[in-house]
């Protein structure tokens, strides 16, 4: 196994964040780019944060890989990304960073939070769970892209990401989404498909001590809400059900997702990581199901 080598995508649509906000790291879903996923949410909290985001190897920005990787070296390669990107800044940057990712950059943010947590602040998990689906599943998928290609996925990934009536309310937004998918190397998406068969934290997410919100999609049939649910039960965090998204909420429901995150990581700065102590008990016992928005 190896850690890869991720490239940071650098969201500014407006004038630059000050020095003092804090910065945000976005995380991708299989299959596309963190640019088309996240571009709606972003836009919307710029200013308050500094936002960037990573791309799988092989996806968006990121260069492609024949090698094997597991979603543990996938959360070192985002810290070692991170890193060079607060090296290279014109203004100091902390250390310590939000997080917010969707579906396998769920995984990369729950590996985080356990692996180190003295970087993570707070985290978002979007339509993710602690063990994505069965490695056998995985592992044929796996085997099938890395033969065919990844066009082998559009239809089953449309299906799967957009709440019924999106694709037709917002052909652009779904178009560049697919249309990353096609692009992806497919031998990179094997590997990601690799590492997410071999992902499992169900027994660990007990040491997270980091304020975690969950969000899922009321459509959502590749991690259900009451997956999604069961990471923040775990964690003592809160969880919200999105009723008209599926999979790639950041894309289908970007003004619910960034009024979310703003609420969520609304203490800026001054938020520690990883507080010795759960600040969550009431939280944990919220209704299983989770909030609805």
């Amino acid at each position: 196994m190896t850690v890869p080598v991720l490239t940071l995508v650098e969201f500014i649509d407006r004038p630059a964040p000050s020095a003092q906000a804090p910065l945000l790291v976005l995380g991708p879903s299989l299959g596309t780019s963190v640019a088309s996923l996240w571009a709606g949410v972003a836009r919307r909290l710029e200013g308050d944060v500094r936002v960037v985001g990573w791309d799988l190897p092989g996806h968006g920005a990121s260069a492609p890989t024949g090698e094997p990787f597991t979603v543990a070296e996938l959360a070192r390669a985002v810290l070692e990304a991170v890193d060079r990107y607060r090296a290279a800044a014109e203004t100091e940057i902390e250390r310590s960073f939000f997080y917010a990712g969707n579906s396998i950059g769920g995984c990369v943010g729950q590996q985080l939070l356990l692996d180190a947590p003295d970087r993570v602040r707070a985290a978002a998990l979007l339509g993710t769970a602690a063990r994505v689906g069965e490695p056998g599943a995985w592992a044929e998928r796996a085997r099938l892209v890395a033969a065919a290609g990844t066009p082998t996925q559009v239809v089953g990934s449309a299906q799967r990401w957009f709440a019924p009536g999106f694709i037709e309310r917002d052909a652009v937004t779904t178009t560049d989404l697919l249309h990353d998918l096609q692009g992806a190397d497919r031998f990179s998406y094997a590997r990601a498909c690799e590492a997410l068969g071999a992902f499992d934290v169900r027994d660990r997410l007990g040491a997270v001590r980091a304020p975690v919100l969950t969000v899922a999609g009321a459509h959502d049939v590749a991690t259900p809400p009451e997956a999604v649910a069961a990471v923040a039960d775990a964690v003592g965090g809160r969880a919200v059900v999105l009723d008209g998204a599926a999979h790639l909420m950041p894309a289908e429901a970007p003004q619910e997702v960034a009024r979310l995150l703003g609420e969520h990581f609304a203490p800026g700065p001054s938020r520690p990581a990883a507080p010795p102590a759960d600040p969550h008990a009431p939280a944990a016992a919220a209704r299983p199901e989770g909030d609805r928005a």
